[in-house]
């Protein structure tokens, strides 16, 4: 057996326990009793050690050496690129801080729970602080290894080659037009009339509803299910995904697009390229990407006049409501483009959510770089909300620095993926319809032209291209934020 057979050999069983993981992790959110949590954090704490020594088994530094020397075809030369990297980022970190972190953040997570809903900073405090303090050693860690800044090489585990030198003008760009951008937006939709559904609208009927939708975008049911949890997420792999969403009976808005939301991932893994299952040049290319395929699917299609118009049909008659003005086509259309400025990132509208993310993307830099700690974290978080949205926070931790899971666990350098995929998905539209009747595909009610051009140039690559590549090859040109721009610019003003 070859050295580059062994190395393909070896990462398909660490998939199979990366399954076993993700499984586990979507049934903790979705399903498990609060009595559990002990036991599954010790057996998922366990299970990432074993994945992590399988991760760093000394004779996979001998096997890519020899397979580093062969000549190989270049999807198996990408291949090779894509399990080195995760060896590598493996390979960093000492098994003791793999096995603490594990802990600390199910820890942290599993309380971050009802302590967010009681506003209780200090007690959330006492479990975040040993998660800050092990993803601070994990990025001085990984940044001696790699010559990076400490929150560049913790960047680099969601985004390949992404730096804060490239998205910090960047989102300074934002930041300078963006303000202004809301408050016209804001002023010209104060003069229009908008009817908010009202009524009860009970869990059951939300999921049903979320079912035909989910129906419309072409996900597949024999390789996916739909379950409840506090906070939406797409888990599970390609061949098993797992999305959840959370319903308010009294306002089914913002589940129904969560869920059109979390399809878009879930649709980008069920896509991903069958004959390279279970290897990591089969695994999505970036966060980044992955939240485009999210954000193509709920901002660029599923806030389209055309997918709103069928919204609206199958809301009101799951609803019993065909005749009420609130669930007239029209009216969804100002329902789900209106801008309000607010405290939650997961309840923001497209044209604020940008600077939600800047926020965190400013402290969680900060905050790993060492330059601030994690006592100041409220205090910033209130001055920035101040600066770009106009909310105090003080003494408003739920709404403030402990509304996000992400952290709780330590996932520091995951929010620059939201905006980023924003631009891509507005990127990627600009780019299919030079050769998509996307508003005709859409009317139709039979989207295949448009998943067809997704699968042919996103989905079916998975990492086979880096993700610069990938843009490229795509939209014949790198990340370009003036698609964005345009993007909003066109739906929120003309």
């Amino acid at each position: 057996m070859t050295a580059y057979k062994k190395l393909t050999e070896h990462f398909k069983k660490i998939s199979h326990f990366n399954h076993l993981a993700a499984i586990c992790g979507w049934d903790q959110a979705a399903m498990m009793p609060a009595g559990g949590a002990s036991a599954r954090s010790a057996a998922m704490a366990e299970l990432s050690v074993h994945i992590h020594k399988l991760q760093t088994q000394d004779s996979l530094a001998d096997w890519f050496s020899e397979a580093e020397t062969k000549t190989l075809p270049p999807e198996d030369t990408a291949s090779l690129r894509e399990m080195k990297r995760q060896w590598v980022q493996a390979n960093v970190l000492p098994e003791d801080l793999v096995h603490a972190k594990s802990m600390a953040g199910s820890k942290c997570e599993h309380a971050w729970r009802t302590q967010r809903t009681n506003n209780d900073w200090k007690g959330f405090a006492e479990n975040w602080k040993e998660v800050v303090n092990l993803s601070q050693h994990e990025a001085q860690i990984r940044a001696e290894a790699t010559g990076l800044s400490p929150y560049d090489a913790m960047l680099d585990i969601y985004e390949p080659g992404t730096k804060t030198e490239f998205l910090t003008p960047l989102f300074d760009d934002i930041k300078r037009w963006l303000p202004e951008l809301i408050e016209q937006v804001i002023e010209k939709q104060s003069h229009e009339n908008l009817l908010m559904p009202q009524g009860i609208f009970p869990a059951t009927q939300q999921k049903a509803l979320g079912h035909k939708v989910m129906e419309l975008l072409q996900f597949d049911f024999n390789h996916g299910r739909l379950d409840e949890s506090v906070h939406p997420f797409c888990g599970g792999v390609p061949q098993d995904v797992r999305l959840t969403t959370r319903y308010d009976e009294t306002d089914f808005i913002q589940s129904l697009m969560g869920t059109v939301h979390e399809t878009g991932h879930a649709r980008y893994e069920q896509g991903l390229p069958e004959s390279y299952a279970g290897l990591p040049v089969g695994e999505a290319r970036s966060m980044g990407i992955h939240e485009s395929q999210s954000l193509f699917f709920e901002m660029q299609v599923g806030r389209s006049p055309s997918f709103i118009h069928h919204l609206a049909e199958m809301t009101g008659k799951q609803f019993g409501k065909e005749n009420e003005p609130a669930f007239a086509s029209d009216n969804f259309q100002k329902l789900y483009s209106r801008v309000n400025k607010g405290f939650i990132r997961v309840d923001a509208d497209e044209l604020t959510y940008p600077a939600h993310v800047i926020l965190r993307y400013e402290i969680e830099r900060d905050l790993m770089n060492g330059k601030i700690s994690y006592l100041d974290v409220p205090e910033l978080w209130n001055e920035k909300m101040q600066a770009y949205l106009g909310f105090s926070t003080k003494g408003n931790f739920k709404d403030g620095c402990m509304q996000d899971i992400h952290w709780t666990d330590g996932a520091f350098g995951y929010f620059p993926s939201y905006t980023l995929g924003a631009m891509y998905a507005a990127q990627f539209m600009a780019a299919m319809k030079k050769t998509v009747d996307v508003d005709a595909a859409i009317r139709s009610g039979n989207l295949s032209p448009i998943f067809n051009w997704l699968s042919d140039k996103i989905w079916s690559k998975g990492s086979l291209l880096t993700t610069d590549e990938l843009v490229k090859k795509a939209t014949d040109e790198a990340l370009n934020p003036t698609f964005f721009k345009a993007h909003l610019e066109s739906r929120y003003l003309k």
